[in-house]
């Protein structure tokens, strides 16, 4: 049915009813019931999302649960109009809010999402209301694309969207005459007034509320606001990639970090140097969420980066982190030992905060006493007793575990051993009958013993306190609803060899493909999961490590004492079919990397 040989009218129930069971996907019986439950009622809503409401499944193949979307799609193909999914995190909001007013958008049930070179792209839930197209031909000078998009979409996000608008033009207007004194380009710009806006004007905290919440919802890590010299940038990490969000005028950048500065109780008049804080703030469902904030000066002012803690990690199970049955025993046997050392190793965002928090939750019951020492605490959890170093009292990690030896402790955490002194002290904590666990930047498990000799550990220590070691890395999951099964192609062998190389690992009965849905952004993947590779120290392994030890003598022996190395780890996610080949070669370092 072409829409262009339609008469001017908004949907109603009645058509889409007679569509879909035309289509042979809804009974008549059921058509005709909530045709007359509609009548009776007189809902406002739009005639998709009441459809919707009944969670039918369609009677015509493949069979689906008749969702919003799912209707959506299905009208879009029966208007001959293309259908897009709302996607918050690619539409730039402050410019193409200025093409209506939000009264115009909602009398038509139509958004603009983008501008495409000479195209504007149109989200309507209306496709027989057509009126409006001219009138913004016109004022916008643009050729008008339509494409169909959910109604309930279209709702929340003109509301949100123009709300924010809304504050972010207001803030910008209240503020035209203030620059920014942080900013390196412009501290020779002597007749500009300074004056800076109030970090608790109303709008500002509604853009910040807003954008909490925002990345709350969109599953961030890391949310980064960055200046630059005409804007500022927002930026969401997502499964470990990077989103560009937003580009706001700089002096409502300005505004938003000095107003997150001072939620965090930071000096907001020191704009030279780098500073930590945190905030503890609430979910629109009561949930408790922690944000640790770090800035930094930058050429164009300050640059903040607030890192994302869920405290529902701590409840993790370690299956639910990816440990394997093999990989949970031999953690589970290095983490229930009375003393010694363990380590955990890897670079900055592979997970080891993760796994040491939800280890020590577990390991801290009533008759032990467990005390961290981290720098920064990055969350605050009563079943430890947590020490905050500070470099500006002189307190260093070395100096805290001193300290914490004084505590009658069980087990001691110990944030990340940088230097001989902290090693030396953390020997010692172990050497006198405490189970000390610590952190490490080094490629792989093995590696680490080379880095302590290195630091200049001697080697007897090490094999006297070392209980075991385990490197980690995130790999992103594929999304349980459109992954696909894909059979293994010349170059997936090739690459399949080369990975599991040379341990001979059998090949995997079925690789799975990232194809892209609405519920993972069309990326393929949803969510990241640990892949590990635990060193479990031996007498044949202690043996080995001398002054002059040799890594790839001491990684062979590892691996016949059932280390699986990273790759071979993650080969086996690829074999149960949570992750991809590109994943895993990309994560995991090669075996004989030191």
């Amino acid at each position: 049915m072409a829409d262009q040989e339609v008469a001017e009218h908004k949907l109603k129930l009645s058509e889409l009813l007679e569509m879909l069971v035309a289509d042979g996907m809804v009974g008549k019986e059921d058509s005709d019931a909530l045709y007359a439950e509609h009548r009776i009622r007189r809902h406002s809503e739009h005639p998709l999302v009441i459809i919707a409401g009944k969670s039918w499944k369609s009677l015509a193949a493949p069979y689906r649960i008749l969702t919003l979307d799912t209707l959506t799609e299905w009208m879009a193909k029966k208007v001959g109009l293309d259908y897009l999914h709302i996607d918050p995190l690619k539409i730039d909001f402050t410019n193409l809010v200025d093409l209506m007013s939000i009264d115009y958008a909602n009398r038509f049930a139509i958004m603009p999402l983008s501008i495409d070179g000479n195209d504007l792209v149109v989200a309507t839930a209306e496709p027989y209301l057509r009126s409006w197209e001219p009138v913004l031909r016109q004022t916008s000078r643009k050729n008008i694309r339509r494409v169909i998009s959910s109604p309930a979409d279209i709702h929340r996000y003109l509301v949100e969207f123009y709300n924010l608008a809304r504050s972010v033009k207001s803030a910008t207007k209240s503020s035209q005459k203030s620059s920014n004194p942080a900013s390196f380009e412009q501290l020779v710009e002597l007749g500009k007034t300074n004056k800076q806006f109030d970090a608790n004007d109303q709008h500002i905290v509604t853009i910040v509320d807003w954008l909490w919440q925002y990345a709350f919802d969109q599953r961030a890590s890391d949310i980064h606001i960055e200046p630059r010299r005409e804007f500022g940038l927002v930026r969401f990490r997502i499964d470990g990639i990077l989103h560009q969000v937003h580009q706001l005028p700089m002096s409502v950048v300005t505004a938003m970090t000095s107003r997150i500065k001072l939620l965090g109780r930071m000096d907001l008049m020191e704009k030279r140097r780098p500073q930590d804080g945190r905030v503890k703030t609430r979910t629109e469902d009561g949930q408790e969420i922690e944000l640790r904030l770090s800035t930094l000066p930058t050429a164009f002012g300050e640059k903040l980066v607030m890192r994302i803690f869920d405290p529902e990690v701590l409840l993790r199970d370690l299956s639910e982190l990816g440990f394997s049955e093999d990989d949970r025993a031999r953690w589970q046997s290095m983490t229930t030992q009375p003393n010694g050392i363990i380590l955990v190793t890897g670079p900055t965002g592979s997970g080891k905060t993760t796994t040491l928090y939800s280890t020590l939750k577990s390991l801290a019951t009533p008759e032990v006493n467990v005390c961290t020492l981290e720098d920064p605490i990055e969350m605050v959890e009563p079943a430890f007793n947590q020490m905050q170093i500070q470099q500006g009292l002189d307190l260093n990690f070395a100096e805290g575990v001193r300290a914490l030896m004084r505590q009658d402790p069980d087990i001691i955490m110990v944030g990340e051993i940088r230097d001989l002194e902290t090693a030396e002290m953390a020997i010692q904590a172990a050497l006198t009958g405490h189970l000390v666990i610590s952190t490490l930047h080094t490629n792989d498990a093995p590696s680490a013993i080379t880095r302590l000799l290195d630091l200049g550990v001697p080697y007897y220590l090490i094999n006297a306190t070392l209980l075991g070691i385990m490197a980690q890395r995130l790999v992103r999951t594929l999304c349980p609803q459109c992954k696909q099964p894909h059979p293994i192609q010349e170059d997936d062998i090739e690459m399949w060899n080369g990975l599991v190389a040379p341990w001979k690992a059998t090949r995997p009965v079925q690789v799975q493909r990232p194809q892209g849905c609405l519920e993972c952004r069309m990326t393929g993947y949803s969510g990241r999961i640990g892949i590990y590779e635990i060193l479990l120290m031996s007498p044949a392994l202690r043996r080995l490590i001398t002054p002059e030890t040799d890594i790839a003598a001491l990684r062979e022996q590892a691996n016949r004492e059932g280390m699986k190395p990273l790759r071979i780890s993650g080969a086996l996610k690829i074999a149960s079919g949570l992750t991809t080949l590109d994943e895993v070669l990309k994560t995991a370092p090669p075996a004989d990397q030191s």
